[in-house]
């Protein structure tokens, strides 16, 4: 059986887009058909929502993007105000970007391991696969007793998951877990820096979630930490209600997707006339048939009255090829550079004051 050392040698490298000026590429992709035209349309949307220097970019995460080496695409994407908020899954930005803050690395599995045969080993060596991804379970573990460490840090009462993530970027820079400092460079830090807030609707369902159980079960009857989801949804619609200019950027569906759109409804359940999201982009593989959320297309949206239908793309892409050409377009087209930060962050903070 081969080690661990042996099976984990090769890691993920994250794409760069800084580095490969894709604006002739993506603008050839307009004269073709299917999904290229599609993709230039959703890359030209972007753009458009970069230059509205009023509208706040509301980014989603679904899926493992993380891992799979776009991590310092979404760090750009916050440095340079081409993002204002996240919304996300647990995984992104907890098992994978938090994880890769704390010194760890994803690793590229061959050919054989991505086939599933050979799972019982990996399971043997405690090795997690996520599709042709390997990651340390021990080094995980490592990973969910530092989220409990950072509960165990705060004070007991309910928090928003912005809230919580926040602390975690705090305690990255307290300790020197920063790329000034010798570290990692994570999304996480970038959105402390920044003041862009993170969303992780469903936040036990991840790291964070054991770690909070791990501190919740140490503390029993007396005060602990909570994550308040309802405190999350009220937090991001006073978002829209400060800013009502909103595109949104979706990276596969599934809650993140829902949550953000979700929040037109809210704001208007709270006597403000908030508009439809102005511009929205999907990128997906799921199939609009199987009536999922996830694949639900940005029209049908539009009957719910999220998302406003002269501005909005779906692709049909898997998000490691379309996201560094719909960005990467943005970027070397200089969308952002009228942009300043939003910085939500500090918006939101009177609020859980």
């Amino acid at each position: 059986m081969p080690t661990k050392q042996e099976l984990l040698k090769q890691p993920i490298q994250h794409i760069d887009i800084k580095q490969h000026n894709v604006v002739a590429l993506v603008d050839a992709m307009q004269h073709m058909a299917f999904s290229s035209r599609d993709l230039h349309r959703a890359a030209s949307i972007y753009e458009r929502m970069l230059l509205d220097t009023d509208c706040g970019v509301i980014l989603c995460l679904a899926g493992s993007m993380v891992s799979a080496g776009l991590k310092q695409i979404f760090i750009d994407l916050i440095r340079n105000h081409m993002v204002d908020a996240i919304v996300s899954t647990g995984a992104n930005i907890v098992d994978q970007d938090f994880f890769e803050a704390l010194g760890f690395k994803h690793w590229i599995a061959d050919d054989l391991l991505r086939q599933g045969t050979e799972d019982a080993m990996l399971r043997e060596n405690m090795i997690d696969r996520i599709y042709d991804t390997l990651i340390d379970e021990e080094q995980l573990r490592f990973c969910d007793d530092t989220t409990e460490k950072v509960a165990n840090s705060l004070d007991p009462r309910p928090y928003s998951s912005r809230e919580f993530i926040r602390a975690m970027g705090a305690y990255l820079e307290q300790e020197g877990k920063v790329p000034e400092k010798g570290g990692v460079d994570s999304i996480i830090h970038a959105a402390y820096q920044n003041d862009v807030p993170i969303f992780c609707p469903a936040f036990s369902d991840c790291s964070a979630g054991f770690g909070l159980v791990a501190h919740q079960h140490a503390r029993q009857d007396k005060p602990k930490v909570s994550i308040d989801s309802a405190k999350d949804f009220y937090e991001l619609t006073q978002l829209k209600i400060a800013n009502p200019t909103t595109g949104l950027l979706m990276l596969g569906g599934g809650v993140p997707k829902n949550f953000a759109q979700d929040i037109v409804v809210a704001a208007e359940i709270l006597g403000n006339d908030a508009p439809m999201h102005k511009y929205a982009i999907q990128i997906t593989v799921a199939d609009v048939r199987d009536g999922a959320l996830s694949s639900s297309t940005l029209k049908e949206a539009s009957s719910w009255g999220k998302v406003d239908t002269t501005y909005e793309q779906m692709v049909y892409s898997e998000a490691t090829l379309a996201v560094p050409l719909i960005t990467g377009y943005a970027y070397h087209k200089g969308a952002f550079k009228a942009r300043q930060g939003k910085r939500w962050s500090r918006l939101l903070e009177p609020v859980t004051a």
